[in-house]
């Protein structure tokens, strides 16, 4: 294993060690960069780079797994009967040095590290069948790729539920596509100063509304190079009302057929058709006979409305 080291994080405040994370791409980043985190996006690792977006705020989720590490790290031990060790380093790749890791523990007598990670019960079908999910297996490379690791562990506690390891074995072919795609997001993107192109994924709509929240109503831009695309946009819609009405047009079938039925099961698959009784607030009425009650309890909210127009 080659360890080329950074800095020392051994007794390094939270903060220092946000900022030294700034200094190139972690292993956390590569999901992101590559689309395959489902909660972040390339867009953020991006703006977070480049200290456009504040520093996230500690929660308990990220306070409970910095904690349970070494509980992970504990019962990784208890299972296999390996020893582990921490690095107490940020690493970084000598040919790419914007590749840093920062691994949770290094494996004794075994060319090799450990990642930690802990998960909700909810999230327990994620590691189900020996699957381990995208983001985290490419962390793993990361951490390969840097380090020059033959193989990688991971190991998870499902809070309440069970622990789980896996050792994941070095792929050169991945790590070279890897290679590949953080440095032409730290090139093209982060030193061009170039937010990456958005991947049409919740996390990055959701950023994108954070970060462009008002709009100028006295602005008008030229719309250059989007016709093409937004041709293809009205494509997409009516395949996708043609779909919609094939989808209700199926349910439909299935409820006729199952009239007053709760449930039904086939070989493959079981439905339901259940009665819900649900509560809703009738704004309407309230507005009409409590008219300041229902203004006190009105909530100011900002957004911005994306509309598309066929010009004739």
């Amino acid at each position: 294993m080659k360890l080329n080291k950074l800095v020392s994080t051994l007794n390094m405040e939270h903060s220092t060690w946000l900022k030294y994370r700034r200094k190139g791409v972690g292993g956390s980043d590569a999901g992101s960069i590559c689309g395959l985190n489902p909660y972040s996006t390339a867009i953020a690792v991006f703006q977070d780079k480049v200290q456009q977006l504040p520093e996230k705020e500690d929660n308990e989720s990220m306070r409970q797994g910095r904690d349970l590490e070494e509980y992970v790290a504990r019962r990784f031990m208890e299972e296999t009967g390996k020893k582990v060790r921490r690095a107490n380093a940020i690493f970084y790749k000598e040919e790419q040095p914007f590749m840093l890791a920062n691994v949770d523990r290094l494996i004794v007598g075994e060319n090799a590290g450990l990642e930690c990670k802990t998960a909700s019960a909810y999230s327990a079908d994620k590691w189900k069948d020996g699957h381990i999910p995208e983001s985290y297996e490419i962390q793993c490379h990361h951490y390969m790729a840097v380090t020059g690791a033959d193989a990688w562990y991971i190991a998870c506690v499902i809070l309440g539920k069970e622990f789980i390891w896996h050792k994941i074995e070095r792929d050169e072919g991945i790590i070279r596509m890897l290679i590949s795609i953080e440095s032409d997001f730290w090139n093209n993107n982060v030193l061009a100063n170039k937010m990456p192109a958005p991947d049409g994924s919740k996390a990055a709509e959701e950023l994108l509304s954070k970060y462009y929240k008002g709009s100028d109503p006295d602005k008008m831009i030229p719309l250059v190079g989007f016709d093409e695309k937004l041709k293809r946009r009205v494509e997409i819609i009516a395949l996708q009302e043609k779909l919609e009405k094939e989808k209700k047009q199926i349910e439909q079938e299935i409820k006729v057929y199952m009239e007053d039925a709760e449930k039904a099961d086939s070989d493959s698959y079981s439905v339901t058709w259940k009665s819900v009784t649900s509560s809703r607030v009738n704004t309407k009425k309230l507005q009409s006979v409590y008219p300041e009650v229902y203004k006190e309890c009105l909530t100011a909210s900002q957004s911005r409305r994306f509309t598309v127009k066929e010009i004739a």
